[in-house]
């Protein structure tokens, strides 16, 4: 079989941050001290030596980078400083670029000017189009309800969820084949079915990262991850009020905001109620996770955070202005301040929107799909040669037999 190499790869992979992999000279100590560099998937060094020698269909069809949570431990321990940490962030962005058929993420993550500007035009379509569609504005209560009814922001919910389930899951599907080949359809479905527990269990808890030496960076990517499943449960699940409680909007726009007639009001729940709990979870949760590595990032504390890019800062500074903007119009709400709930909640929306519609499918919140089904395809592939190894016998049995007749 042919080995194609691309003479350009680690001059491509320089637009995705890649630094320091050259300076690699393949001592193997990354991979010995990596907590979750297993026999089979061995990591980091085996996807720098992909890059330095210009391999990148193996590096397409490696599922590695996405079963590395970066904790930085093979960064510090690196003789040379090559950083292969990075390098294997470095990689979770390539290869994003590459499932995405749209060519969207490449330009997302190759040109900071590019990722700005759409951010911008994204939140000012969304701004235009509140100003554009709306009820009636009641200056007297404020009412988010007759502002834009629920009605109405249901309809815009389901077609920007489909839109971004239809970009999300057919990247997903391209990066399945990418690292399944042939076995995706040579597997059979029953294994696929069996194995669908750990997808589940590994997206809920993201269980691999607490092999990691500095559990902290676990707890808090989980605390991110939790918080936003809990709000997406709440808003486009239970139909129940969601996040509306807390004038949070964050998957999609699809929400209920019961109408209280006697005061003329958007009701709001009891303190206790557990709808609101939840919010609140929700977006304490987020705004402490995504805080701790907006900070982190800043002082460069830690191994993973002394390298930044655009699409990082990106996504913590859209995660922290939507939960801060959100309370805002909650409190607002309470207050009875009705221009500025109105503005607040359009500003709101602003961020949230472009936040949902860019990093869902082609940026960061892609990871909390790829990575689950990483580990899951991981675990099928183990069952389907661990299969195929005890049924030896019986196949080299019957080749005997028939040798016989």
């Amino acid at each position: 079989m042919s080995i194609k190499v691309d003479p350009n790869l680690m001059k491509d992979l320089k637009h995705f941050g890649l630094k320091d992999a050259s300076k690699c000279f393949h001592c193997g100590n990354c991979t010995a001290v990596c907590p979750m560099s297993e026999t089979g998937t061995p990591f980091p060094r085996k996807l720098v030596k992909y890059a330095q020698m210009g391999l990148k269909d193996k590096i397409l069809q490696s599922s590695e980078p996405w079963l590395c949570y970066y904790c930085g431990t093979c960064s510090e321990h690196c003789p040379r400083g090559a950083d292969p940490g990075e390098t294997m962030m470095v990689m979770r962005r390539y290869l994003t670029s590459q499932y995405d058929w749209t060519g969207f993420s490449r330009k997302f993550y190759t040109s900071e000017k590019f990722e700005i500007m759409a951010v911008i035009v994204t939140g000012l379509i969304v701004g235009l189009l509140m100003l554009l569609i709306h009820g009636e504005f009641d200056w007297q209560n404020a009412s988010l309800e007759k502002a834009w009814p629920a009605h109405g922001m249901e309809i815009a919910d389901l077609i920007m969820a489909s839109v971004l389930s239809f970009f999300l899951l057919t990247n997903v599907y391209r990066f399945m084949k990418f690292t399944m080949g042939d076995l995706l359809t040579k597997i059979p479905l029953r294994i696929y079915a069996s194995e669908a527990r750990e997808l589940v269990l590994h997206f809920l808890t993201q269980k691999r990262w607490a092999k990691c030496e500095d559990r902290t960076q676990w707890i808090i990517h989980l605390l991110i991850m939790t918080g936003y499943t809990t709000a997406f449960i709440l808003v486009a699940v239970l139909l129940a009020g969601g996040l509306a409680v807390l004038g949070l909007t964050w998957e999609p726009l699809r929400f209920q905001r019961p109408f209280d007639p006697v005061t003329g009001r958007d009701a709001i729940y009891p303190l206790f109620h557990p709808i609101r709990l939840l919010g609140y979870y929700a977006t304490i949760s987020v705004f402490i996770g995504a805080t701790y590595a907006l900070i982190g990032r800043i002082r460069k504390s830690k191994t993973p955070y002394k390298n930044s890019h655009g699409t990082d800062w990106m996504f913590l500074v859209l995660l922290d202005l939507t939960v801060i903007t959100g309370i805002a119009v909650h409190i607002l709400r309470i207050m009875n301040v009705p221009f500025a709930t109105y503005a607040m909640y359009i500003l709101h929306l602003m961020i949230a929107v472009p936040m949902l519609v860019l990093e869902v499918p082609f940026s960061k919140w892609s990871h909390l799909a790829y990575r689950p089904m990483s580990a899951y395809l991981k675990g099928v592939k183990e069952k389907y040669f661990a299969e195929l190894k005890n049924r030896e016998p019986e196949v080299k049995a019957a080749e005997a037999a028939g040798a016989k007749a």
